[in-house]
């Protein structure tokens, strides 16, 4: 294999996290970025001192999928995993966490842990790292942001950001439509994200799932194309109705036998099959670089599942330029894009250290038009040309003017006191009025400011004009009263 520059580089932070006392440490790298590579790369050097090496899978797909990789880059190793074991005498097993777990541990000098995010809240995993507490691990994942993650390992090294490889060409960035959400007022929150049972009752909607196929041929038609459903249910219902519509839409889920799963996946590759629509069985080690169109009609308050899910798009293929994500869960809003760069830091499972981490970014606005989600401070949707009208300082609420100060630098504090001076010559009001006017505006009383008058604008008037009208109600209820 050769590695690009990120790749070694990380390998050479981690052999220093190591040679300094390090026994466990998260390599992040995001999805398709060569974790895999990175894994291999570390299991031959761990060969060359001819160490004994466990490579971690906490599910059967994800064990299949390393053995095959494994076998392409000539790696002999055997497997733990249930009926499929074998070879388990070999230097290098490819294992099952749950096989592991129930059969006990072979003898290990270095570990590797796929998608070790999945660590933080699995006793399994809890217990391996104890049995090998004098065993340096390296766990790789492209979302460490699991709750508790750092009380399981000590420190993180970085291989890339998600910006960085898309600037060095390595994913692709994407555009993302927000066409429609669903009402989730009535969905419950539980262990920081949806209620599964109530959201497939919120979303599994004839009407929605129509918007999802309506939009797909508005925006995507005839794109390879990933469904993240909510539920199983929820999912063959969106390919019935793309079916309906003509197109060669496949569902699959966890009870998909495996000849079955292979010859839907293998229609999906070589174009046959145009939609694959599942839950979360493709969201972790699935690559089809040629997907270039994910439908999110699966609502999320997870970052790692949203990031998981959306990674299976970013990667570059022939004749793909960007990606395209089609949001009908409103998630987007609240997570933002998924190819932002993150804070890095290993969450220890406290309320203080969630706080810590946590980073207010600006999220990406809706083009009110076309519903493509623009980015933080842009304001002419860069897909349809549309700029709304920017709101002046006077908005309507309530049937209410609301006067909403644009600056307090002085100059517009003496145009505002200047046009108060010339409301109160024309209407005989006194100098107070002026200073309580001024002072309810801008929180302050006018000081240094100028006694010259000047013709008021529009939004001036309005603003006055509206507190008369609040004087004269609140002077009606105490009458009423």
């Amino acid at each position: 294999m050769i590695l690009r520059p990120y790749q070694l580089a990380a390998i050479g932070k981690l052999r220093a996290e190591f040679s300094q006392g390090k026994k466990r440490v998260i390599l992040y790298s995001p999805t398709g970025s060569g974790k895999s590579e990175m894994g291999m790369e570390m299991i031959r050097l761990a060969r060359s001192l001819d160490k004994r090496v466990l490579f971690v899978c906490n599910r059967v797909e994800l064990v299949t999928q390393a053995s095959r990789r494994f076998n392409a880059a000539r790696i002999y190793h055997g497997i733990i995993q249930g009926s499929n074991s074998g070879f388990v005498d070999s230097k290098v097993l490819i294992c099952s966490i749950q096989t592991l777990d129930r059969r006990g541990y072979p003898d290990a000098d270095f570990i590797v842990i796929d998608e070790a995010h999945g660590v933080a809240g699995a006793k399994s995993y809890h217990k391996l790292l104890e049995h090998f507490k004098n065993v340096p691990v390296v766990g790789l994942t492209a979302t460490p942001f699991s709750r508790g993650l750092g009380k399981q390992f000590q420190n993180i090294v970085k291989a890339a950001t998600i910006r960085e490889l898309v600037e060095l060409g390595f994913l692709v960035d994407c555009d993302i439509y927000a066409p429609s959400k669903p009402d989730l007022s009535e969905v419950q929150i539980v262990a920081g994200d949806y209620n599964e049972l109530q959201l497939g009752l919120a979303v599994d909607k004839a009407d929605l799932i129509g918007d999802i196929v309506t939009h797909w041929f508005k925006l995507a038609e005839h794109k390879p194309t990933v469904v993240f459903a909510t539920n199983i249910l929820h999912s063959t219902h969106i390919v019935e109705q793309f079916k309906q519509a003509g197109i060669a839409a496949e569902h699959i889920d966890c009870y998909t036998d495996e000849e079955e799963r292979q010859a839907i996946l293998g229609r999906f590759r070589n174009g046959s099959t145009k939609i694959i629509s599942n839950v979360g069985i493709l969201a972790e080690g699935w690559d089809c670089p040629h997907t270039e169109v994910m439908i999110l009609a699966r609502p999320t308050r997870s970052l790692i599942r949203y990031i998981q899910m959306a990674g299976r798009i970013l990667r570059p293929s022939e004749g793909k330029n960007r990606a395209l994500i089609l949001d009908h869960s409103g998630t987007v809003f609240d997570l933002g894009y998924p190819t932002d760069d993150l804070p890095l830091a290993l969450d220890m499972g406290t309320v203080r250290e969630k706080k810590a981490v946590e980073v207010k970014k600006k999220m990406p606005s809706e083009c009110i038009k076309c519903k493509y989600m623009k980015a933080p401070s842009v304001h002419t949707c860069p897909m349809c040309g549309f700029a709304p009208e920017k709101k002046n300082s006077v908005e309507v609420d309530d049937g209410e003017l609301e006067f909403v100060v644009r600056s307090k630098q002085k100059r517009h504090k003496q145009d505002f006191y200047s046009e108060l001076l010339f409301v109160a010559h024309e209407r005989h009001h006194s100098h107070g009025w002026v200073a309580n006017t001024y002072k309810q505006a801008f929180g302050v009383w006018p000081k240094g400011l100028q006694e010259v008058r000047k013709q008021p604008t529009q939004e001036t008037l309005a603003y006055v004009q509206h507190l008369l009208i609040k004087y004269i109600k609140s002077k009606g209820k105490k009458h009423a009263a």
